[in-house]
């Protein structure tokens, strides 16, 4: 199955950016934690803060903890399409790994 992705420019990182999801416009902040090889996610909408430090974890949608009316209503996972990656790392983030948007 195809899916369209919220693209990471780990090479920037950290940095915010602007994305539409659903019918609404969020900001997210990317970090990559260097010690430990995992990136993380602030995400905000209106300039409010949503969610601090959400961790990117494999096959585990993202906000599902803190999810709430102010969240994006499509579903964020992160996957490997071919089923090959079990983790997110650096290294396979964009190339193999990515944010899927599966929306509802």
């Amino acid at each position: 199955m195809k899916y369209e992705y919220v693209p990471i420019e780990k090479e920037n990182v950290p940095y915010r950016f602007e994305i539409e999801l659903g019918t609404e416009l969020f900001e997210w902040e990317v970090r990559y934690n260097h010690l430990h090889d995992f990136f993380t996610v602030d995400l905000y909408k209106n300039d409010e803060p949503l969610v601090y430090g959400e961790k990117i974890v494999y096959g585990i949608p993202l906000f599902q903890d803190v999810y709430d009316q102010r969240f994006p209503a499509p579903t964020i996972v992160p996957l490997d399409e071919a089923g090959f990656e079990s983790t997110v790392t650096y290294e396979n983030l964009g190339k193999t790994v990515f944010l899927a948007v599966m929306n509802q």
